[in-house]
């Protein structure tokens, strides 16, 4: 069916990989394999840590898509992480596409996964962070038209869980990218009742956990590409609350701009951040962190890639040391 293609090239919305290996195409079904592993030689911000090796991505991804009708197909995708020994299955949703988008449900990213224009690999610090971008119980619509797009996702309550509604609007025009992302989360983190592993007179010992933050914010992105070079830029609020007192933890105005040049397989990228706002028991803070790495483009499906980076050393980030390194190799099939 002529609608196959549409499909395939809004999977992306839902899942977290590219197809990569098509296993069967006929009678309008299409199921495509893929895949991500990526090893790192990493020596972070963290203090008196020596450099490792760091297992930073292992992915494996199964969509499906089955043409209904000209207009409308069935889209599915279950996919693992398996960067620790323990396999996880991060995603596993179903749903429907067409000219109107694609709408899904299941366990799946959020729109708020694919906010932030860094050009970093791990050497950005401080930059948008929505804390959780994924949920077992979320619907999400995403509409793309070529020129202007936009999505919605919804984490949904379950007794009093954590509960996340976020969204985002653009338009593209030559080789300008406009969007904003907004983000509301309810009890973030919460733990609800924790059990100690610990007993009295035969009985568990249950204690009262985390009840978890509420955060709001938002992000506006601009992106610019002509020819080799990539310009962009972004500016974004976001504010933590405990869910309980409703006390405010973090309240921060976050700035970044980042360039890159490419010249044949080689990329050249260089990114500032500034970040300034409030923190719980530090008062007025603010942080500014640089990075800079080039990437070797070995094939299509390999890169190579080195990176460094500094961070002022303010009393939000005491813990840290102000000069990192990674460089990593990552394969994608």
């Amino acid at each position: 069916m002529k609608k196959t293609l549409l499909a395939l090239a809004v999977l992306t919305a839902a899942g977290s990989a590219n197809a990569g290996i098509n296993l069967y195409d006929a009678n309008g079904v299409k199921v495509d394999l893929s895949g991500a592993v990526e090893v790192q030689l990493y020596d972070g911000y963290e203090k008196n840590a020596d450099s490792t090796i760091r297992l930073d991505d292992g992915d494996l991804s199964l969509n499906a898509s089955i043409a209904i009708s000209d207009n409308l197909n069935v889209v599915s995708g279950t996919a693992f992480k398996y960067e620790s020994k323990e396999v996880k299955n991060d995603e596993l949703w179903a749903g429907f596409s067409g000219d109107f988008g694609t709408l899904t449900f299941g366990r799946q990213l959020l729109v708020s996964d694919d906010s932030g224009i860094g050009k970093d690999y791990e050497m950005g610090l401080e930059q948008i962070s929505f804390v959780q971008t994924e949920g077992d119980r979320v619907a999400k619509y995403v509409y793309d038209n070529g020129t202007f797009y936009t999505a919605i996702s919804h984490d949904m309550d379950t007794d009093h869980s954590t509960t996340i509604t976020d969204g985002r609007v653009g338009f593209r025009t030559g080789g300008l990218d406009v969007r904003v992302y907004g983000y509301d989360g309810k009890r973030i983190g919460l733990q609800g009742l924790i059990d100690t592993g610990e007993t009295v007179d035969g009985k568990p010992i249950i204690i009262p956990g985390k009840a978890g933050d509420d955060i709001r914010g938002y992000n506006l992105e601009a992106e610019y590409a002509m020819g080799a070079v990539n310009l962009a830029a972004s500016f974004g609020q976001m504010k933590y609350k405990e869910s309980d007192t409703k006390k405010v933890q973090k309240d921060l105005d976050l700035y970044e701009v980042n360039g890159s040049y490419t010249l044949e397989k080689t990329t050249f990228a260089l990114g500032y951040v500034h970040a300034n706002g409030h923190h719980a028991g530090k008062g007025k803070v603010q942080h500014d962190n640089v990075y800079a790495n080039v990437t070797q483009q070995l094939h299509s499906n390999v890169k190579a890639y080195a990176e460094v980076g500094y961070s002022d050393n303010d009393k939000v980030f005491a813990d840290v040391e102000e000069f990192g390194y990674v460089a990593g190799l990552e394969v994608k099939f």
